[in-house]
């Protein structure tokens, strides 16, 4: 090797071994449709994501498992929900445990869903509700601060107890007491919001926002009085046309139609519409009131220095959600004593342009936005040996959109790589499975990641399976259908007839997976029905 070539890599190096690690935030919104962030081509007004978006990058095909607590095993550990052993983690390591002894200081804030609480699995703070969904003035029983039972009171910082301003309020209380600590126990002069001489931070913030109850204040929703009146049809086709408008997606896939369970717009009375359209509205005021969180966040981000040196992530745990369960219609929605949900019309609006909705493993089910705002820093992380960046790349540029494909499995091994931590074989007792995801640091960077070769789904009866630019999949136990995703993402043009030999095979790989790899029981591995499924929502 020359002198001087030899001299640039060590120079090189050095750089990399003296950039700080970066911080991790990662933000998952609970029951948020594909379609419902304004950059996502929503009317929901959510400027704060919007510019995340723009001097970031935005993926156009990120995966999630279609349900609430399989979502969150899949973001914790790295492997699919029974790989892990389901809420129990028995298989699986959290990104907490991972990262906690490398030097990160771990905290969550939000819902947790899963068995025993977070500080069990590598938090060192937590606050939050363990439950899968709560009332958002008044709380349940299940909140906790570190570890201890916490009483909902009716006021927190001189304002009136709102779940999702309380996130934050506990998130920025956390990050404050961290750089106050790890300032104090570096030694030196320097300010507490020194990078330098902070550790870093994983931040795991779980919103309930917006699943149900529909609950939001008075104001909030004054905000969105009248934008719902034109119904779910009308608003359907201008989501997709801002999506087609913004390159989102290509205009060649065409918008999946309204079916049979979801009803026109016009052929419903005058009272149920306005009924409908009330509830969106308050919907809709819940995720502004997110966007306006997150906001809050990334400004305390900013002003304590913390920013530039900040990896943050935000996605949804799953497709819109299509369950009518509304008790108490009478009450306002500002009551805390209400019960509203929204039905499959709305959740039809949510997952713009694709079908289906929570729980299944089409495209509506499995899709989240997934926004990610990516530090300097991490442009130098595991360059060596690796491609170098595209300057001409959309995700090398602010704004960007990617199209490759990625899951919630990859955020264990993202974080792994730009921590610098190796993935541990047992936690305690735990025999921890081998990690499914891989980096998502080459996308991050603007180059060409090489694939999944195989992206495994399944909730219950809903199964599907992803292969490159193919995807198979089945709904609530039915026939299996064939797609190109590539040209048909929508899923509107079943090619199971045409293609049996590539049917036969990715049904045979769908069923090793599930019984080697995710380890479901017997009674989950039945053959699909030739018949078609009954498919019930809403009403």
């Amino acid at each position: 090797m020359k002198p001087t070539l030899l001299l640039s890599l060590l120079a090189c190096l050095a750089t990399l071994s003296a950039a700080p690690r970066p911080n991790i935030v990662l933000i998952m919104a609970d029951d948020l449709g594909f379609a419902d962030l304004g950059c996502y081509g929503s009317e929901i007004e959510t400027p704060h994501l919007d510019a995340l978006a723009r001097d970031g990058l935005r993926f156009t095909q990120f995966y999630n498992t279609a349900k609430c607590h399989s979502s969150r095993v899949s973001l914790l550990t790295g492997l699919y929900c029974d790989q892990a052993d389901g809420e129990n983690l028995s298989r699986g390591a959290t990104i907490a445990e991972a990262l906690a002894p490398a030097g990160y200081h771990t905290m969550m804030v939000g819902k947790w869903h899963l068995s025993k609480q977070p500080t069990d699995f590598g938090f060192q703070r937590y606050w939050g509700h363990l439950s899968g969904s709560t009332n958002y003035f008044t709380g349940d029983n299940t909140f906790r601060l570190d570890g201890k039972d916490w009483t909902v009171p009716e006021t927190l910082h001189d304002k009136p107890f709102y779940t999702t301003d309380a996130n934050i309020d506990f998130a920025i209380q956390f990050l404050n007491e961290h750089q106050k600590s790890s300032g104090s126990q570096a030694g030196t002069s320097s300010p507490p919001n020194n990078p330098k001489t902070t550790s870093p931070f994983l931040l795991y913030l779980a919103f309930n926002a917006p699943h149900y109850p529909l609950q939001a204040p008075k104001e909030a929703i004054a905000k969105y009085k009248g934008r719902y009146d034109a119904g779910w049809d009308v608003l359907r086709e201008e989501r997709h046309q801002k999506q087609r408008t913004t390159q989102l997606f290509p205009k060649e896939w065409g918008l999946s139609p309204r079916p049979d369970h979801v009803p026109a717009w016009d052929s419903l009375s005058a009272d149920e519409k306005k009924w409908e359209a009330r509830r969106m509205e308050v919907y809709a005021a819940m995720v502004d009131i997110l966007d306006q969180n997150v906001g809050r966040l990334i400004a305390h981000l900013k002003a304590s220095g913390q920013w530039d040196n900040t990896l943050l992530l935000f996605c949804s745990d799953n497709g819109a959600c299509p369950f009518e369960r509304t008790r108490r219609k009478e009450l306002d929605p500002w009551n805390p004593k209400s019960y509203w949900t929204y039905d499959v019309g709305w959740a039809h609006l949510g997952n713009t342009p694709f079908r289906l909705y929570k729980q299944n493993q089409h495209e509506g089910g499995i899709s989240s936005p997934l926004i990610v705002h990516t530090p300097e820093s991490l442009q130098r992380i595991g360059l060596a040996g690796s491609i170098t960046p595209d300057p001409t790349s959309r995700a090398s540029k602010s704004g960007a959109l990617t199209d490759q494909p990625a899951h919630l499995i990859d955020f264990m091994a993202t974080f792994l790589e730009v921590s610098g931590t190796g993935y541990p074989k047992q936690v305690g007792d735990r025999q921890i499975d081998p990690l499914q995801g891989l980096s998502l640091l080459p996308i991050l960077r603007g180059e060409q990641r090489e694939p999944h070769e195989t992206l495994y789904f399944h909730f219950s009866t809903d199964r599907a399976l992803r292969q490159g630019d193919w995807k198979l999949v089945a709904a609530k136990g039915g026939p299996w259908e064939l797609y190109n995703v590539k040209n048909d993402r929508t899923e509107l043009h079943d090619l199971a007839a045409q293609e049996p030999k590539r049917l036969a095979a990715m049904k045979t790989e769908w069923f090793r997976l599930a019984k080697d790899v995710d380890r479901l029981p017997p009674n989950q591995l039945k053959p699909a029905s030739d018949k078609p499924a009954t498919l019930k929502f809403g009403r």
